[in-house]
């Protein structure tokens, strides 16, 4: 075992948009900040859509030219459709390969001043005298110890350092998302200037992300009690053969260049599991995913920028108590997320029964309406939580 000769203000375990967010703050202010990442050269399965706000975070963006959208064709089970288009504001959104997303905000730590220990698999913390000190690693070569005053955890759904540090079991399935994705190269019919989301009559929904010209991410998936009663390869393959979906797909030519599946949090933020005695945990360790969008780049990316403010707090003063760090959970920008996810989560059940009846009618109602078109649009690309007239306005269509 060989101990690292550094202590750290602050050890985050995971370098995905919310630690590198965490990071680059906390280096920016002075902070001695450990990155800890088992492998920079993953990609994570995504579908890679972002909102203009990311450049709100990180204006770096701009300068790589990320392939821009500027609408959105939404259909429901029975393929009612709903096309919105933003084209007439400020900026687009972006579709961008997972992995260039996330070196970029990587990158951004390190120019920021963060130490990044590449190759390291986190495991299990350093205790002494009963209190948690640090983080232990894995290499190929050796197993490292890392000392800290306040340690984040930041290193995914499926994070051992959760589990073992007692804020969170591990998570049931029907608490997850199951997903499968592909990027594909070749001629297409698509609007390469437009992401298109297909909701099924399950829980779940598949997706198409241009991410050029010639290139595009395509995806689907279940979640909560649906992950048990559908097969998710079976449904993947079902998606993509769909006529009303094959028509959109390249020609015969197209290649697929990288596939894989991946589960995700489904049932939003672990509002009692975010923070303890030196430690926190943000990203999609906390659940930080929108319940039935699946959209968590930006909500996770918000938890590590709060983390890091609650961690300079503390470490200024001395103080990093749990009750200290509990600043972090009831921070404004967290707490609207968990209110607002746990509304979202609220509106499964009514989105999806009798096979989507719900999505169908509001796809319908959305084209009528150009007030409750702006309504759902935000709820689905800006995570907005929907008034009182979107449920009502709903309910007396099925009674006309």
């Amino acid at each position: 075992m060989t101990k690292n000769d550094q202590k750290f203000d602050v050890i985050i375990s995971g370098a995905g948009p919310s630690g590198s967010k965490c990071a680059e703050i906390l280096a920016k202010s002075g902070f001695k900040v450990a990155l800890i990442e088992k492998d920079t050269t993953w990609r994570k399965p995504c579908g890679g859509g972002v909102s203009s706000r990311i450049f709100k975070y990180f204006p770096q963006l701009r300068r790589f030219n990320p392939h821009r959208i500027k609408s959105i064709g939404m259909y429901s089970a029975d393929y009612e459709n709903l096309h919105f288009s933003w084209e007439s504001m400020k900026d687009d959104s972006i579709v961008i390969d997972r992995l260039e997303l996330d070196n970029l905000i990587r990158n951004v730590a390190v120019d920021a001043g963060a130490q990044l220990f590449d190759d390291h698999i986190s495991y299990d913390f350093l205790i002494k005298q009963g209190k948690r000190v640090g983080i232990k690693t894995k290499t190929q070569e050796k197993i490292e110890e890392f000392y800290g005053k306040i340690l984040i955890i930041a290193d995914g759904m499926s994070s051992k350092l959760a589990v073992k540090s007692g804020l969170r079991k591990k998570w049931e399935i029907d608490e997850l998302g199951l997903a499968k994705c592909a990027i594909m190269e070749g001629e297409t019919s698509l609007d390469t200037q437009s992401i298109h989301v297909f909701f099924r009559p399950y829980k779940g929904y598949g997706w198409i992300f241009p991410l050029s010209e010639r290139k595009f991410n395509i995806g689907c998936g279940t979640f909560e009690e649906a992950n048990r009663k559908y097969n998710l390869n079976t449904i993947y393959e079902e998606f993509i053969r769909d006529p009303r979906i094959k028509h959109l797909l390249p020609e015969k030519t197209y290649k697929q260049t990288w596939s894989a599946s991946f589960p995700l949090p489904a049932k939003g933020v672990k509002k009692n599991s975010l923070f303890g005695e030196n430690i926190m945990l943000i990203g999609d360790t906390a659940g930080f995913v929108s319940p039935i969008s699946g959209e968590g780049i930006h909500p996770s990316i918000v938890s590590g920028k709060v983390a890091a403010e609650t961690a300079i707090a503390a470490l200024e003063e001395e103080n990093i108590s749990k009750k200290q760090l509990k600043k972090y959970k009831t921070n404004s920008n967290i707490s609207k997320i968990i209110r607002n996810f746990q509304l979202k989560r609220s509106m499964v059940e009514f989105f999806y029964e009798n096979d989507g009846e719900n999505l169908s009618i509001m796809l319908k109602l959305a084209k009528q309406n150009e007030k409750f078109r702006d309504i759902v649009v935000n709820m689905f690309l800006f995570n907005a939580a929907p008034s009182k007239e979107f449920f009502s306005k709903i309910k007396d269509f099925k009674l006309n």
